[in-house]
Formats: C-alpha cells, sequence, structure tokens
C-alpha cells in the first residue's frame, strides 16, 4: 500500500481591503434599493414626477425662456430630498430599533464601513432626480417656443439638494440613533424652506438655502441674471461630501484617506458659500450691462412684411412670431395703417436684476411698438393692443391716452381676429372682466376702457354684423378721428350704441 502525497495550493483571497470595499458597496446597493422603494421616497417621486407632467404641458404658455425654466427644475427636488433624508434616517437606526446591532460584531464591515454603505445609498436616489431635471427641462427646451439658454449649474441643484438631504439624514440617524430625530427635523426643514419661512431675498444669507428662486415676471438675458450658480453648486456639493464623510468620521473611519476628504470637502463647502454671498452682490461691470440693456440695449434686428423687429440675441427666433401679430392687426386696418411700417423693438428694465417688476415707459417715436420677453397667454392680446393703439393713434404714447371712440376701434383690431376674441378681452383687462371700466394691459403704459366702449365692444366680439370688417376700412378715417364719440363709432359698425356718453371717469 502506497501513499501519494498531494499538495494543494492554498485558496487566493482577496485582500481584506478589498473585501471591506466589496462588502460597502453591496450594503450600498442593498439599502439603496430598500431606501428607493420606501413609501415616502416612492411618493415623493410619484409627486414629483406628476407634478412635472402637470407643470410642463402648459408652463410659459408654451413659450419658455430656458434661463427660468433650469431654475424652475430645483424646488420640487426639495421634497424628494425631505423624503430621502427621513428614509437614509431610519435606515442608519434600523439595527438600533431592531435590537440586532451587536450581530453586526461577526461581519467584515465595521462600523464606519456601515456608515459609508448608507451615504452611498442616497447616490441613486439624487441619479433619479438628476433624471427627472433632465427630463423636465429637456422637456422645456424641445417645445417650439423656446429660448434662450440653461445653465448646467442651475439644473444641478435639484440632484444635489437631494445628495445633501440624503447624507444629512444619515448624520443625524449616527449621531441620535433615535427614530423621531429626522421626523423632527423634517417638518423643521419643511417650514424653513418649503413653505418659505426662511432667508428670502437676494442677500448673501440667502444663499445658504438650497434653492434660492428670484424669478420675475420678465424673463432677463441669461448674461444679466448675476445668479452666483456655479459657485452655489460647488456649495452644495461640498456640503453633501461634508456630511457624509462627517457621519463616516463620527462612525469611527478616521484614516487618512477620510480625514483628507472631510477637509478638503469643507473648504469647498466655505468657498462655495463665500464666493456665492459675494456674487449675490451684483459687480459693477454687471450693473453697468443692466444699464445698458434697459436703456441703449444692444438688438439683433430682422425685417418681416416692411417692418422692423429688433431684439436681444436670445430672443432673435422669436421676431416672425411677433411679425404674426403685427400682419393679423394690420390685416384689419383700414387707410395707411393696413401697410404702415412699424418698428417693434423688445425692451426691458433690468437695472433691479431678477424678480423685480419695473414698469416701462410708452415710447413717444411714430410707429414704434415695444414687445417683452415673455409670450403666449395674456402676452399675445397685450401686444396686439399695444400694436392697434399704434395703428390708430399714432404713437404708444398717445394711445395710452386715448379716452373716446377709437378705443373701440383699438381693440377690434386687436382682439377681433383671435381665436377667442372674448377670451382675449377678458384676459386682456386688468380685473379679467367684460363689463364695466376697466385697464387695459399693455407691453408700457396701459390702456383705458369705459363701461359704454366695453358694451360696444363686446357686442363687437360676440355677435359681430356682417361686414363689419369691410366697415372698419371703408369709414377708418373717421373711425380713427380724434374726438370721435363711442356712439358715432358704433352706429358706423352696425351695433347699438352705449348707454352712457363717453367718459374717463366712469
Amino acid at each position: 500500500m502506497s501513499a501519494v502525497l498531494v499538495e494543494e495550493s492554498a485558496p487566493v483571497r482577496a485582500p481584506l481591503h478589498d473585501r471591506g470595499a466589496r462588502a460597502v458597496l453591496a450594503l450600498a446597493r442593498f439599502e439603496a434599493r430598500r431606501l428607493l422603494l420606501s413609501v415616502p421616497v416612492v411618493i415623493a417621486f410619484v409627486a414629483y414626477v406628476s407634478w412635472i407632467v402637470w407643470r410642463t404641458r402648459d408652463s410659459w404658455d408654451g413659450h419658455p425662456v430656458l434661463q427660468d425654466a433650469d431654475r424652475a427644475t430645483q424646488s420640487m427636488p426639495m421634497l424628494v430630498g425631505l423624503a430621502v433624508l427621513l428614509g437614509a434616517a431610519r435606515a442608519v437606526v434600523r439595527s438600533e430599533r431592531h435590537g440586532t446591532e451587536h450581530h453586526f460584531s461577526v461581519l467584515v464591515l465595521r462600523p464606519w464601513h456601515r456608515m459609508a454603505g448608507h451615504a452611498l445609498s442616497v447616490v441613486p436616489a439624487a441619479l433619479l432626480t438628476a433624471g427627472c431635471v433632465a427630463g423636465q427641462f429637456g422637456w422645456e427646451a424641445l417645445k417650439a417656443g423656446a429660448v434662450g439658454h440653461g445653465s448646467p449649474a442651475e439644473l444641478a441643484v435639484g440632484p444635489l439638494t437631494v445628495l445633501a438631504f440624503g447624507a444629512l439624514g444619515v448624520l443625524l440617524g449616527r449621531l441620535t440613533m433615535a427614530a423621531f430625530a429626522a421626523p423632527l427635523l423634517v417638518v423643521v426643514l419643511l417650514f424653513v424652506f418649503v413653505l418659505g419661512t426662511g432667508p428670502s431675498g437676494a442677500s448673501g444669507l440667502s444663499w445658504l438655502a438650497p434653492v434660492v428662486a428670484t424669478t420675475g415676471p420678465d424673463p432677463l438675458p441669461s448674461d444679466l441674471l448675476g445668479r452666483p450658480a456655479a459657485w452655489h453648486a460647488l456649495y452644495l456639493a461640498g456640503a453633501a461630501l461634508s456630511l457624509a464623510l462627517l457621519a463616516v468620521a463620527v462612525a469611527g473611519g478616521r484614516t487618512a484617506a477620510v480625514r483628507a476628504g472631510l477637509v478638503l470637502s469643507l473648504a469647498a463647502t466655505v468657498t462655495g458659500g463665500i464666493l456665492q454671498a459675494g456674487g449675490a452682490t451684483p459687480s459693477k461691470e454687471l450693473t453697468a450691462a443692466r444699464e445698458r440693456a434697459s436703456v441703449h440695449p444692444e438688438l439683433t434686428c430682422a425685417e418681416h412684411g416692411g417692418s422692423r423687429y429688433c431684439a436681444f440675441p436670445e430672443w432673435a427666433p422669436r421676431t416672425g412670431t411677433w411679425a404674426g401679430v403685427v400682419d393679423r392687426v394690420q390685416a384689419v386696418a383700414g387707410g395707411s395703417a393696413h401697410d404702415r411700417p412699424l418698428v417693434v423693438r423688445q425692451r426691458i428694465d433690468a437695472r433691479y436684476g431678477p424678480g423685480t417688476d419695473a414698469a416701462i415707459p410708452a415710447l413717444t417715436g411714430a410707429g414704434q411698438v415695444t414687445v417683452g420677453t415673455a409670450w403666449g397667454g395674456n402676452r399675445v392680446p397685450e401686444f396686439s393692443s399695444a400694436v392697434a393703439a399704434v395703428l390708430v393713434a399714432g404713437s404708444e404714447a398717445a394711445g395710452s391716452e386715448l379716452c373716446d371712440g377709437r378705443m373701440v376701434t383699438v381693440m377690434w383690431l386687436s382682439l377681433s381676429w383671435q381665436d377667442d376674441p372674448m377670451g382675449a378681452l377678458r384676459r386682456v383687462r386688468l380685473d379679467d372682466s367684460v363689463t364695466g371700466s376697466a385697464i387695459v394691459l399693455s407691453p408700457t403704459d396701459p390702456l383705458s376702457m369705459t363701461e359704454g366702449q366695453t358694451d360696444v365692444v363686446r357686442r363687437l366680439l360676440e355677435n359681430p354684423p356682417a361686414g363689419t370688417g369691410a366697415r372698419v376700412k371703408a369709414h377708418w378715417a373717421e373711425l380713427t378721428a380724434p374726438g370721435v364719440t363711442t356712439a358715432r363709432v358704433a352706429e358706423l359698425l352696425g351695433v347699438p350704441g352705449p348707454k352712457k356718453a363717453d367718459s374717463c371717469e366712469d
């Protein structure tokens, strides 16, 4: 009987460091899946996606300005971030709540490894938020009426907010090991950030919040916004990484890599915070640029149908749309107004920065019409009313002072050709009414309608007599003569006159 000596090689084992890294990633995948499937996070994402679909279908009336659309992606991710904060904190304290903490002593993972896994588990939620942001902004950018340029730094705010809130939840869970701490913090953050009780305005302190909304009624060119978006993104990224590394350090992970990462991330947070606070105050160059854009703007001009249209470079694709409105108004006008060359100029008042509503004075030059940076919806009848007033009165300044029957002619030119004339009449009036006296909105100084003029205009738009358009052209000279009464205009157009005489005080 013989014996054979067989030499077997020892099994190759991965270094402990590699096995620890793999275990951390495995834990991160497991916790990420649990986090994304938790009830608060699922509800938050369903609400987020539903809000995107509901809002983006009709946002900006189909004519978004992308430097405003990018900031519109920032608010809703805060609610997702609060849900992620709650889920991440509960995941950290799960073992404490269930009494299984002592079982982890037999695993490869050390406590700080587990904190690293929990911190990494919030990354997929941030990436999913980034996908939602990209979908919302992409939808806006693909609309036919979109103009302007979005900012990658502004678009990064939503995902970074979710990342920072998730890291804060991990740190909170590690520090307190109490299940009630996270819900309490969510309530506090809800009141501070979401319900608007935190710092507001354009001050440096307001930029410490995740989202700083400064959207006004009239968009500004992207180079005039003056928002320190890049520094704010650095601030949020540094804060998210600092919170995550601090949670790891508190759990015992005080390795050289963790300490170095914590120092660098804190430096990034402080740097971004200081520079964004300084950037909140407009520089001399930005102030001068806003002044030039408000007083002597550099516009790009194009010819359409004999009229000249001048716009800021980002709005140049929209001149054809404005020309379409001018053509429709002139098509129903008579006399020389039918083909009178106009100069349509885009005007803004950017001297006070975004988020302000500054009045723009009417132009006194003949044949000059103002158009704003917003478009669609109410802005269409407002612009058409300004065009009609210039065709009838000669200038914007003269049109804003109309008080006689010519106002009926102006409103007929402005509204008769639109798909829903009565709806346009309602939208263009300040009080959304179709009876009584009212202020008529315009890109510059408003117009004014008396009760009698409103009655005549309403009759013309609700049930216009046959041949009204022909009557307007045939009696154009008298319809646009200074001092013509509303009763005479109604007689010329074939509708009953008003019960009251013209009066600007009606």
